[in-house]
C-alpha cells in the first residue's frame, strides 16, 4: 500500500483557537508540511484546488512546482484538478511543464470540482458541469499523447492541428479521477482504463463501496483487465496516539469546533458525537493497532492500495499532528505496507521502455 499526505490549504480560524494564520504564513505551513512528508517516508503528497472560501489552493501548479524544488523523492499528486472549470489546453500547460521541472513526479486527480461560488466564478453550470469535464478531459488527454490535435470542441475554441508546448516528460502522466457522489466520474475513469481516488470523507463507508463496486463493473464493461484496476481512498481525518484514550482526547476539541461550525454554517451533520466519527467514519483516530483494523475493514470494501490522511494539523498542534504521522509512519504503515499490495503499476516517472531515446522536448515515444 502506497501513502500520500495531502492539503486542501484550507484558511479559516483554528477550529480550537479561533485564530486564522496569516495567508503567507498558511502557504509556508504547506511548503514545511510537504517536507515533512517526504522526510517520514510519505510516497506522495498533494494539493488540492479550489476557487471559493475558505481556500488558497486556486494555484496548485504554483504550490506544487516549488515543493518540486525542494524535494527529491516525494511524488506530487493534485487533489483535485478541477478540469470542468479550466481551458485543457493551458491547463495541459502549466502540468506539463511542473512535470519536467519535477523529473516526471507528478500525478494528476482530476474531478469537476464542486460549490456555488467556483462554478459561478467560471460561469459552469450544474447542468454542463460533467460535459465540461469529460470534453476537457478528452483534449487534455489527447494533447498529452498527440503532437497535433484536432477537436471540435463546444467549451472551448476549437482545435485544429493545434501543437501545444512543452511536449511532455511522461509518456503519458498518469491521470486518477476523484469520485465522490457521482457515477460520471466513475463511469469516466472506467472508459478510459484509468484509476479511481475515492474522496471517502463525508459519509460511512457504504456509498463509497457502491460507487467503487460500480467502478469495477463499468470497467469489464469497456474491457478492461481486472488485474490492472488501482483505487485510492481518503480519510476524514486523522490522529494516531499510543492509546485510544489519548487519541479520542486529543481529537475532541477539534471535533467539538468542527460539529459547531458545520451547525453554524448550516451544513449537513453525519456524525454527532466524537466516538461515532471516530467509529463510522473514515478518520483514523485511535491507537496504531485500532488504525490498522480501520483500515484493513475500508480496504475488504474499497480493494484499496492508496490511502491518502490529512497534511494539516487542522486544529490539532503542530507537535500532536507531527508526532501523529511519525507514529503512522513507524507503526501504522510498515504493517499496511506488508498486508496490502501496491497498485498495478510503478511508483515512478511514467517513461518509455529505452531510457536513453530522448528527444529535445523530453524522452522519446515508445
Amino acid at each position: 500500500m502506497r501513502f500520500l499526505a495531502v492539503t486542501l490549504i484550507a484558511h479559516r480560524p483554528d477550529p480550537t483557537t479561533g485564530v486564522r494564520t496569516p495567508t503567507h504564513d498558511r502557504f509556508r505551513e504547506v511548503v514545511d508540511n510537504a517536507l515533512f512528508a517526504e522526510e517520514l517516508g510519505f510516497d506522495g503528497f498533494g494539493v488540492g484546488e479550489r476557487h471559493e472560501r475558505p481556500f488558497l489552493s486556486s494555484s496548485p501548479t504554483v504550490v506544487l512546482s516549488h515543493i518540486a524544488a525542494l524535494t527529491r523523492r516525494i511524488r506530487l499528486f493534485t487533489a483535485v484538478t478541477t478540469l470542468s472549470l479550466l481551458d485543457p489546453v493551458r491547463a495541459y500547460e502549466d502540468y506539463a511543464t511542473l512535470d519536467h521541472l519535477s523529473e516526471g513526479r507528478l500525478d494528476l486527480i482530476i474531478g469537476k470540482g464542486n460549490g456555488t461560488a467556483q462554478r459561478e466564478l467560471f460561469h459552469v453550470t450544474p447542468e454542463d458541469q460533467w460535459e465540461r469535464n469529460a470534453e476537457s478531459y478528452e483534449v487534455f488527454r489527447r494533447i498529452w499523447r498527440q503532437d497535433k490535435v484536432t477537436a471540435a470542441t463546444r467549451f472551448r475554441p476549437p482545435l485544429t492541428d493545434a501543437e501545444v508546448r512543452p511536449r511532455p516528460y511522461q509518456r503519458p502522466v498518469r491521470v486518477w479521477h476523484g469520485s465522490a457522489t457521482s457515477k460520471e466520474s466513475v463511469d469516466l475513469a472506467a472508459r478510459y482504463g484509468d484509476p479511481l481516488f475515492s474522496a471517502n470523507v463525508t459519509h460511512p463507508v457504504e456509498p463509497y463501496a457502491e460507487l467503487i463496486r460500480h467502478y469495477r463493473e463499468r470497467w469489464e464493461h469497456y474491457g478492461h483487465d481486472p488485474a490492472r484496476i488501482a483505487i485510492g481512498a481518503g480519510t476524514a481525518g486523522i490522529h494516531v496516539a499510543p492509546t485510544s484514550q489519548q487519541a479520542l482526547a486529543a481529537y475532541r476539541p477539534v471535533f467539538e469546533a468542527d460539529l459547531a461550525f458545520a451547525r453554524q454554517s448550516g451544513l449537513p451533520v453525519v456524525f454527532e458525537t466524537l466516538e461515532d466519527f471516530a467509529e463510522r467514519s473514515s478518520a483514523l483516530i485511535g491507537s496504531p493497532e485500532q488504525v490498522i483494523d480501520k483500515v484493513h475493514r475500508y480496504h475488504e470494501r474499497f480493494g484499496h492500495t492508496v490511502l491518502h490522511v490529512h497534511a494539516d494539523a487542522g486544529g490539532l498542534s503542530d507537535t500532536q499532528h507531527r508526532r501523529s504521522l511519525e507514529l503512522f509512519q513507524s507503526a501504522v504503515a510498515p504493517v499496511l505496507r506488508d498486508d496490502i499490495p501496491d497498485p498495478p503499476f510503478a511508483w515512478a516517472p511514467v517513461l518509455p521502455a529505452s531510457p536513453t531515446a530522448r528527444t529535445e522536448e523530453g524522452p522519446a515515444r515508445d
